[in-house]
């Protein structure tokens, strides 16, 4: 038998680059989901993801499976909303916080600098802290019925965003 202690996970381990991409989760709750945000952040090159507030296991079965093992080598820093608002704050990285009441589109938005892209949970969005501190709130256009989308949908939407504008010439 053997004890192994999972790997840390802090905001200051984290290694950015001179522009970093990061998305943060806030409360998210499904495991497929947290794991399929692992996988976009590997597929755009984002530099870490964030997890606030988490209410799923980092190492359960199904994010380690949804996430094709981009667990095991993604940057990941596991915290709480206040902390990484600070740390955010204190690196000069904004805040692009997507939010259902938001007015202006995502796409509206200029991602060439440093960016945050925040996503909340699948049932209550973002807390209102996100909304006092983000510089922006952005919004993803529903056309249909639904009024919201998968949050690894909706992650990948914009943090493609941000890689388009990052890439044209």
């Amino acid at each position: 038998m053997a004890t192994f202690y999972p790997k840390r996970n802090e905001l200051e381990d984290l290694k950015l680059s001179a522009n970093p991409l990061i998305i943060v989760l806030e409360s998210v709750e499904k495991p497929g989901n947290l794991g399929a945000v692992l996988r976009t952040a590997d597929a755009c090159g984002a530099d870490a993801v964030i997890v606030c507030d988490p209410l799923v296991d980092l190492y359960n079965p199904n994010v380690i499976r949804s996430s094709v093992g981009c667990l095991f080598f993604q940057q990941i820093a596991v915290t709480n909303t206040s902390e990484t608002i600070k740390w955010l704050k204190s690196k000069g990285i904004k805040m692009f916080a997507t939010a259902l009441p938001a007015t202006k589109m995502y796409y509206d938005f200029n991602y060439k600098k440093s960016t945050a892209i925040i996503m909340g949970s699948e049932a209550h969005g973002l807390s209102q802290e996100w909304f006092d501190n983000a510089d922006e709130l952005i919004k993803i256009p529903m056309l249909g019925k639904t009024d919201s989308l998968n949050v690894s949908t909706s992650a990948a939407i914009a943090v493609f965003e941000v890689i388009r504008q990052r890439s044209a010439k």
